[in-house]
């Protein structure tokens, strides 16, 4: 915690003595800070404490963020960027797969993510949804569309064992951005993608449908051959304005 964290917010009786520690926990920070929003949830309503009412402040060291209570929930004071990065920029160095795991809750429905890599080869980049850190490997549909130079096309599957998505027809590097719709909902993941690759003028625009009706809290990425180097960040989509 920092110099003005505290962990309660006190409240004072007729004819108590305070101190000058009493009156410093207020008189130096203004609003309450907090180490976590777990310190500022038991700072209020225990015994000699703050009951916690509509207009009350706090400040959140691990998040630096000022908030505001409602009567109901807290709130961020200050307009929402509707984007919350739930996994933070991650690095995969010269691997086969990566996975990550524990990241959609019931927080969000929806998320981003956003990936840059170089492959080692010509490759497939195909994906599977996770939970509890197991794959699922069933009842995978994709469309998708592409240009590749001056030539475009586009296919169809169903029914397969994994995803595909950000697919790489020449080694060099690949972005791209991919949106999952509800998957930790108990129904069917819907993951959007557009990707670009340097190598070969490569565009894409695939849409992915999981029909497993499964709540999943993690994805695998594994490319078809070869290995990949890069890095990727996660986001939730913002329940409320």
């Amino acid at each position: 915690m920092g110099a003005n964290a505290q962990t309660s917010v006190p409240t004072f009786t007729a004819g108590e003595v305070l101190t000058a520690a009493n009156m410093n926990i207020s008189a130096r920070t203004g609003i309450p800070v907090f180490a976590t929003t777990t310190t500022r949830d038991a700072a209020f309503g225990g015994t000699g404490e703050k009951t916690l009412a509509e207009g009350q402040f706090a400040y959140i060291e691990a998040t630096n963020a000022t908030q505001y209570y409602d009567g109901a929930a807290w709130q961020s004071v200050g307009a929402s960027s509707g984007l919350v990065c739930v996994k933070a920029e991650t690095s995969f160095s010269a691997v086969s797969s990566f996975s990550f795991d524990d990241v959609f809750t019931s927080t969000y429905t929806n998320y981003l993510m956003t990936i840059i890599y170089t492959s080692s080869t010509t490759a497939n980049i195909d994906i599977k949804m996770r939970v509890g850190g197991v794959a699922a490997s069933t009842n995978y549909n994709r469309n998708r569309g592409y240009f590749q130079s001056t030539v475009a096309g586009s296919e169809q599957d169903t029914a397969q064992t994994q995803g595909r998505l950000l697919v790489h027809s020449a080694s060099g590097q690949g972005a791209g951005t991919i949106q999952i719709f509800q998957p930790f909902v108990a129904a069917a993941t819907v993951i959007t993608s557009q990707h670009s690759a340097s190598a070969a003028l490569y565009n894409e625009v695939a849409n992915i449908t999981h029909t497993t009706a499964t709540a999943y809290d993690g994805m695998q990425f594994t490319p078809s051959s070869g290995t990949i180097t890069g890095s990727y960040a996660i986001y939730g989509y913002s329940k409320a304005v």
